[in-house]
């Protein structure tokens, strides 16, 4: 049978990862909380800023986490789709502006020969 790309996420596997790695776990988890604690934005903008990142790391646990982080902070289906949106034009937008790269390489071999 074929298993999935992405195992579900589950308690035993939180456990196994918690015994190999645990002091590194709970830097993690301290990073995170501090991280989406109330600051200079608030938590419906911090999470539509995740949702828009999980996206772009093409994250599939971040997604649906984040997702229904924004979700329960307040943002609606649009400002989520919204958040979607600017990081596929931010991802676009990244591959368009390094082909100045691929440019000035072909400008220089044209200029060599």
């Amino acid at each position: 049978m074929d298993s999935p790309m992405y195992p579900r996420a589950s308690g035993d596997l939180a456990k196994r990862r918690a015994e190999l790695a645990p002091e590194p776990l709970a830097a993690f988890k301290a990073f995170s909380k501090a991280v989406f604690a109330p600051g200079a934005l608030d938590a419906k903008t911090k999470q539509l800023i995740a949702v828009a990142v999980a996206h772009v790391t093409q994250c599939p646990y971040c997604i649906k986490g984040h997702t229904a982080g924004a979700a329960h902070a307040g943002a609606t289906d649009a400002e989520i789709m919204e958040a979607i949106w600017v990081a596929a034009e931010m991802r676009a937008g990244g591959a368009y502006a390094h082909s100045n790269l691929a440019l000035q390489v072909l400008n220089d071999l044209h200029d060599a020969k």
